[in-house]
């Protein structure tokens, strides 16, 4: 990639959005990539709206702000197309990605009119089936390198299990799981 690839994630707080945001930093570095993973804070508190950032580039990137028109989308929660413009800014020749169990043609008419790329992954099932738990972020994160191409399929799963096992390292029986739904989301996104 010669360009910065530059991606917005929207969630609600506790949903892993900013954990999401932050892992695919840290892989992407991991890889030898250039990266930005962080939060945009406010008065943020469990269940509110919150926004997250990532850029990844092969070269060195210079800019230190939020990203205002990003490539990428990923909307963690559908309920937040209700109540925040999550297509603003985001340039038609990238994509939106969402967690529902909604077909495309239910969702179009919440987007307000966006003409690009519009990809679904209902991570909620997912990550109940994977994880016996709604923690959306895991699947959403694999589903955003699918549609991105950022990192290569087998180099992601690797660095992530690896990841995993640090990050849980008192609770060994999480990483199947996650590894599970990392896996599972790869392959359903649409």
């Amino acid at each position: 990639m010669s360009k910065t690839l530059e991606i917005r994630w929207h969630g609600r707080g506790g949903q892993g959005a900013k954990t999401a945001a932050l892992l695919l930093a840290e892989v992407a570095f991991k890889v030898g990539k250039c990266a930005q993973g962080f939060p945009e804070y406010g008065p943020e508190r469990m269940g509110a709206p919150i926004t997250a950032y990532d850029r990844i580039s092969d070269t060195p990137i210079r800019v230190h702000s939020n990203i205002y028109e990003p490539e990428y989308v990923v909307v963690v929660d559908e309920t937040l197309l209700e109540c925040v413009d999550v297509t603003k800014g985001l340039k038609e020749d990238g994509a939106i990605l969402i967690n529902t169990a909604k077909s495309k043609d239910e969702i179009m008419p919440h987007l307000n009119g966006y003409k690009g790329k519009v990809y679904t992954v209902d991570a909620r099932s997912i990550a109940m089936e994977c994880l016996g738990k709604n923690f959306p972020n895991t699947p959403m994160l694999s589903a955003i390198v699918k549609v991105t191409g950022a990192l290569e399929e087998n180099t992601f799963f690797e660095e992530m299990e690896g990841s995993f096992k640090h990050k849980f390292a008192k609770k060994p029986e999480v990483v199947d799981g996650n590894m599970k739904a990392l896996k599972k989301a790869f392959e359903e996104v649409k």
